[in-house]
């Protein structure tokens, strides 16, 4: 059995607004659906889904109930220039860096940022994620193309 990989990530927030502002502004996805005041769900084009939760108890780097806290969550970039370009993106938005950017012995390259409640955000080229997506992508393009219209 297969899965389509981890394509979905729930975040508890202090404020769904606020981090809204900075998933959209900052790192460009797009609402999918907000039902309600308390709950925002977003998208990089959708092939994935952020939801923004208000956390019952508020506090930066909320903690599931269980007290099991996230790491990070990543956001997976075509091109390692792709990573650059992201990295100047948020010096130029004033976001706070948390490891510069690297170069993995893997050649995988990242960098790490905070979002207004301190979760961790990872922006990486990773070889064979990239890879594969570009090729979806290729056969996506191909397709539509041959379709008939």
């Amino acid at each position: 059995m297969n899965t389509f990989g981890l394509r979905h990530a729930a975040l508890n927030v202090t404020d769904p607004q606020i981090s809204k502002e900075f998933y959209v502004r900052v790192l460009k996805m797009q609402v999918e659906w907000e039902p309600d005041a308390d709950n925002i769900y977003l998208t990089s084009g959708g092939q994935d889904n952020l939801a923004l939760h208000r956390a019952k108890m508020a506090t930066p780097s909320s903690t599931h109930s269980s007290g099991q806290k996230l790491d990070h969550i990543g956001f997976a970039l075509p091109t390692p220039q792709d990573v650059d370009a992201w990295h100047e993106w948020m010096v130029s938005q004033k976001v706070e860096m948390v490891q510069a950017l690297k170069t993995h012995r893997d050649g995988a390259k990242s960098f790490y940022v905070k979002d207004p409640d301190g979760v961790i955000i990872q922006m990486i080229y990773h070889p064979p994620i990239s890879k594969a997506q570009g090729e979806i992508a290729a056969r996506s393009v191909l397709d539509s193309a041959q379709s008939p219209h």
